[in-house]
């Protein structure tokens, strides 16, 4: 799977659209919230498999994130 762009951005608009704590994202992603915050920050980047859970995410928010997977995912 291939993501373009920027990463923090990516995560914080997924956080924003489905009103999310950086707690409840790391939660649903089956991470940490340190890991999200380092994410939003720009010190890390997501794994292969974080990615994967991210982009079905994505694909949960239907028509809501449409937009987000043409920009971030190789759809």
């Amino acid at each position: 799977m291939k993501v373009t762009g920027e990463y923090r951005q990516l995560i914080k608009e997924i956080r924003t659209r489905m009103g999310l704590t950086q707690e409840k994202l790391a939660s649903l992603l089956g991470v940490t919230f340190p890991t999200i915050n380092h994410w939003e920050h720009g010190i890390t980047i997501p794994s292969l498999l974080a990615l994967h859970r991210i982009r079905s995410l994505v694909v949960e928010l239907g028509n809501d994130g449409a937009d987000l997977l043409k920009t971030y995912f190789d759809a």
